[in-house]
């Protein structure tokens, strides 16, 4: 039998350990691993080279394309590519901040029509719950997002309200109904009114008017709003570590509870963040050192269960406003395309393999959001493939990525492991698909 394509390589991060392998593909899926030299004649033949790993690609369930309505911040043409470049071969793209934010059927349609023929890689949509669009949340799901995404607290975007408490419980009433998954950004707006305060161009003033207790106490709510409602529910970019103990002993608990954290809360801190360097804003914010290995110890131990970027890009004009501002500039950190290398930089530092850097950022993001095909090398899934190298280092150019707009947290951050080639299906020339929840 003549496969359509067989990769060989030193090293293959599989769910058994990295090893030599060899992977043979299929009408796009894997259909064989077996050792590096095992006989198979393939239409093409692709040799790794022997600083090179075969990974699953990732898998970023936390990203703002910003299409339609916004389109300026991103998009879907450049989001993609930055997955593709970054070694992201499937996102979920969040209700906001598009115009109009995906929160009815109508809208996800919107959605897909401007996705349609500009995905670089698969793309998967969430929908969201806004006090306007409870009662008819079943409606999106049956149309396939894979779940709801609500605020606590303000949103920033007025087309995008937040829940208060008797709605936080209403929407995960609903969504327990059918079964359905809510992710929420969780802090409480009382603590964020009782610190609000002018921050100026001070890092420090701006991360203490959005103190852990902020975090800490909404993730409170939201357990207890669990417990009432039986709905699986999901902590979006956690940044408090002093929120982790509620987490475990929720968990511990029996409830259906998951958390991620995000690539610029394990890789800064805000002791090291200058005055007036607006484009390290985002809310949560950065902590301090402490805090940031307090979030890797709970990655490691499962409290945390992945990693995801928060990509939330917005124009220089936006980002930058104010002079350096705190209180003026837009929040939110442009990190799709470095978010592989990030974590793995982080992970390798501490004595983590890449096989647990490609849990946090592939498998079990994929298995958690019901992307049975993706996150791992083995057959039957989908052939979306890296090649990785662990080990080169290079410097992160904000000019010379694939963002709309040429502003980083990364710019001038020395990072560790490249992406040198991208298969989709098993094709380095297939451009993405529009998946559904399955």
């Amino acid at each position: 039998m003549t496969h359509d394509l067989v990769i060989r390589a030193p090293r293959a991060v599989l769910p058994t350990g990295t090893v030599p392998a060899s992977v043979l593909v299929d009408g796009g899926r894997i259909v064989a691993v077996g050792p590096i030299d095992a006989h198979a004649a393939a239409a093409r033949e692709v040799v790794l080279a022997p600083d090179e790993v075969l990974i699953p690609g990732a898998v970023d369930t936390h990203v703002h394309v910003n299409e339609p309505g916004r389109t300026e911040w991103e998009g879907f043409d450049s989001a993609t590519r930055a997955a593709r470049a970054g070694g992201v071969t499937t996102l979920i793209d969040m209700p906001l901040n598009s115009i109009p934010p995906t929160v009815s059927p109508d809208a996800l349609a919107v959605k897909r029509a401007a996705a349609e023929g500009k995905a670089h890689v698969n793309v998967g949509f969430w929908g969201g719950a806004i006090p306007a669009s409870l009662g008819g949340l079943r409606g999106l799901w049956d149309e396939g997002v894979f779940g709801f995404k609500c605020f606590l607290a303000p949103s920033g975007v007025d087309e995008f309200p937040h829940l208060d408490r008797a709605q936080l419980v209403m929407a995960m009433d609903e969504i327990a109904g059918f079964g359905g998954l809510l992710i929420v950004h969780a802090e409480d707006p009382a603590v964020l009114e009782m610190y609000d305060h002018p921050a100026g161009r001070d890092y420090g003033a701006f991360m203490g008017s959005r103190p852990q207790a902020a975090e800490a106490g909404a993730i409170e709510t939201v357990i207890t709003a669990m417990r009432a409602t039986g709905a699986r529910t999901h902590i979006l970019h956690l940044s408090a570590a002093s929120a982790l103990p509620l987490i475990a002993e929720a968990k511990a608990e029996g409830l259906p509870l998951t958390v991620e954290t995000c690539p610029h809360y394990l890789t800064f801190d805000a002791d090291h963040i200058p005055a007036g360097a607006t484009q390290y804003k985002c809310c949560p914010p950065i902590r301090s050192e402490e805090n940031r290995e307090r979030l890797w110890e709970a990655l490691a131990d499962g409290t945390i269960d992945f990693v995801a970027s928060d990509h939330s890009p917005a124009t220089a004009d936006l980002k930058m406003a104010g002079g350096g501002d705190f209180s003026v500039a837009w929040g939110g950190i442009a990190g799709l395309q470095t978010s592989l290398a990030a974590v793995w930089t982080g992970a390798r530092t501490r004595g983590f393999s890449l096989d647990d850097a490609v849990r946090w950022v592939s498998t079990r993001p994929a298995a958690w959001a019901g992307l049975a095909s993706k996150g791992a090398i083995e057959a039957g899934r989908d052939a979306d493939l890296v090649a990785f190298a662990p080990e080169e280092p290079w410097e992160v150019h904000a000019g010379s990525l694939e963002y709309r707009n040429p502003v980083s947290a990364y710019d001038g951050h020395a990072l560790a492991g490249r992406v040198r080639r991208v298969w989709l299906a098993g094709s380095e020339e297939a451009e993405g698909t529009l998946v559904a929840r399955p």
